[in-house]
């Protein structure tokens, strides 16, 4: 199975910390994000990986020399400029559509103990063009499912609600920055240049395309975005939370 990893963001969350670095190469216990990601992805099954960089990104590729790639084939897909989630994600198409198998998409900056194998079959069972791991917690940015646990809008910013179709029940979850996506995808991708996932989920949920939410309440995730999330993180890691 494949995998994209999205690393090219800017961490300005993360600042000091990504003042001389990029955001996957911050360190939590002595392993950087990047690390932490990639093994987690192997653990799982994952040979293939293409990972997106910008920031300082002759980093990241020497951070890879120096490591062997993790024992994994890593592809790089470079960004001149930041294209965002769906920008990124369709810069590498040419990637993971080629086994015609469905592939990862995964945050860099969320550390989780979510059942990968489980998602994936969860996936293939429900037959959805993307399946995106999720959970009932606070949020000011949740995702809203019908009671067929399919994507039916989000909430905005403002507080407000942002429905594509009409339903008679609706849940928020938060979403924690992992898919599962079948490659028919980019055949239904129109949009071009910078921009991000979401909406294009959205837009495809519009259009009865089934964007499934995979829940996984129980298991432990942390968003790394932001400073006091690293020693967080540790503290978390020296409990045996998360290994």
């Amino acid at each position: 199975m494949k995998a994209m990893v999205l690393a090219a963001g800017l961490g300005t969350r993360l600042r000091p910390l990504t003042n001389d670095r990029p955001k996957a190469l911050v360190e939590v216990a002595g392993r950087t994000l990047l690390e932490i990601t990639l093994t987690r992805l192997k653990s799982f099954g994952v040979e293939d990986v293409i990972v997106n960089t910008h920031h300082f990104a002759e980093m990241v590729e020497s951070y890879f020399a120096a490591h062997d790639n993790f024992g994994m084939r890593i592809a790089i897909s470079h960004e001149d400029v930041l294209l965002d989630t769906g920008g990124g994600l369709k810069k590498a198409a040419w990637f993971l559509r080629e086994t015609g198998e469905p592939f990862f998409l995964h945050n860099v900056d969320v550390l989780s103990g979510i059942d990968l194998a489980a998602m994936v079959r969860f996936h293939a069972e429900r037959g959805a063009l993307a399946t995106l791991a999720v959970q009932a917690r606070e949020t000011s940015r949740s995702l809203l499912f019908d009671e067929r646990g399919e994507l039916c809008g989000r909430v905005l910013k403002d507080g407000e609600r942002e429905m594509v179709r009409q339903v008679d029940q609706v849940e928020p979850l938060a979403f924690a920055g992992i898919h599962v996506i079948s490659p028919r995808i980019f055949d239904l991708l129109d949009e071009d240049g910078v921009f991000s996932i979401i909406p294009a989920y959205l837009r495809m949920a519009a259009d009865d395309e089934k964007i499934a939410a995979y829940r996984a309440d129980g298991a432990y995730w942390r968003d790394m975005g932001r400073p006091e999330s690293i020693a967080a993180a540790e503290r978390d890691m020296a409990a045996g939370l998360i290994g």
